[in-house]
């Protein structure tokens, strides 16, 4: 089928685009000597992670227990949920987890682990969980050392609770002036990440990962430092509009959107029949990653989505408008991929213009 043939909107994923983003990225990490742990958020779906194994990457990262359900009931069984857990129903259900597969997590805070040990051992389980070092990107991770210590302090005391490293994101490399302040970032988050490793083999507790990772800093080929033992990366796969600016590259972008011309009412105005809920409402600001609009349309010169509402984007552009007819089809990057990802329940892969597979998005809505 000519993937022209299929009902709007509906998210296709370029095989060959695809296949070469993950052999850039395997091949990025083999020459750095680092394992590559995919961060699976961004595209949802067992079978992607699957290829990505295919290709060398030694297990996958996730976001969510429910995606991490998901993957262990696709047979993948390597899975780290790249962020605090809290609650004893989650607890449960890791405890659950790591019965059938190798299942580790992140935390920041002693109150995570007091409430992680008294759930392990009960279920009588033991789990890994790597402490997150927050790098600059303003969100969760331990900053200063004593906090540290005194986590790996409380680790020590569990006896279902394994310390097995540390790791790190840096996201404000999304917001970095220029390749150069990217690169300079990454290199400075890894030399924050690897003191923490230092401070935990003082306490003879050493780490057996030290994972970092981000897609600007990994695709422009940041150097990584000794001692950093996997990459973690995660909208490499697809890209999008704003990862594609931060490569000056939008060819490298798998993952569009088709959708209808379903209204022309003005000669600049062209309605198509994707909003907020098949596109997503963000944009980026500032940065090698900042985005025009809400989205691009890559067949079109400078053409891009002004605004949308739930259901329709609207774009403003004459010479487009004289371009297209009511009812012909449109391909659009979406400007951030993983929430675009989220919102479909299959994509469609495509070869040049035919259909070859429908892949269930299976971990789509996983939020808890």
């Amino acid at each position: 089928m000519d993937y022209n043939e299929l009902d709007t909107p509906a998210l296709l994923i370029d095989k060959d685009i695809m296949i070469s983003n993950i052999e850039y990225m395997q091949s990025y990490a083999n020459e750095n000597n680092v394992s590559l742990r995919p961060h699976t958020k961004t595209h949802k779906m067992p079978d992607i992670a699957k290829l990505q194994i295919q290709y060398g990457a030694i297990a996958i990262a996730v976001a969510k227990i429910g995606e991490a359900e998901v993957m262990a009931d696709n047979d993948i069984n390597d899975i780290f949920i790249a962020n605090e857990i809290i609650g004893e129903i989650k607890f449960k259900r890791i405890a659950n987890l790591a019965k059938k597969v190798k299942i580790s997590f992140g935390v920041d805070c002693i109150e995570q682990v007091l409430q992680a040990q008294e759930i392990f051992k009960l279920f009588d389980v033991i789990v890994d969980v790597l402490v997150e070092i927050e790098v600059g990107e303003n969100r969760s991770g331990i900053i200063k050392n004593d906090d540290f210590i005194n986590l790996l302090d409380e680790i020590k005391k569990c006896s279902n609770i394994k310390f097995k490293g540390i790791f790190s994101h840096d996201g404000n490399s999304y917001s970095a002036k220029n390749i150069q302040e990217c690169i300079d970032i990454a290199i400075g988050a890894q030399k924050r990440t690897l003191e923490f490793a230092k401070i935990a083999k003082k306490m003879k507790m050493e780490c057996e990962i030290v994972s970092y990772g981000s897609t600007p800093t990994l695709f422009n080929k940041a150097p990584i430092l000794d001692g950093i033992t996997e990459i973690r990366v995660g909208t490499y796969v697809f890209m999008d509009v704003s990862q594609a600016n931060a490569i000056n590259n939008i060819h490298r972008c798998a993952a569009k959107v088709l959708a209808s011309v379903i209204s022309k009412p003005t000669s600049s105005r062209v309605i198509l029949d994707v909003g907020a809920k098949g596109l997503t409402m963000q944009e980026r600001k500032i940065g090698i990653c900042a985005t025009k609009g809400k989205g691009v349309l890559i067949e079109y010169s400078n053409t891009y989505i002004e605004k949308v509402f739930d259901e329709h984007a609207i774009i403003n552009n004459i010479d487009f408008s004289k371009s297209v007819n009511v009812g012909d089809k449109v391909l659009i990057i979406p400007n951030h991929i993983c929430p675009v990802c989220n919102l479909y329940k299959k994509a469609y892969l495509i070869k040049d213009k035919d259909v070859v597979n429908e892949i269930d998005i299976a971990c789509r809505a996983k939020l808890q």
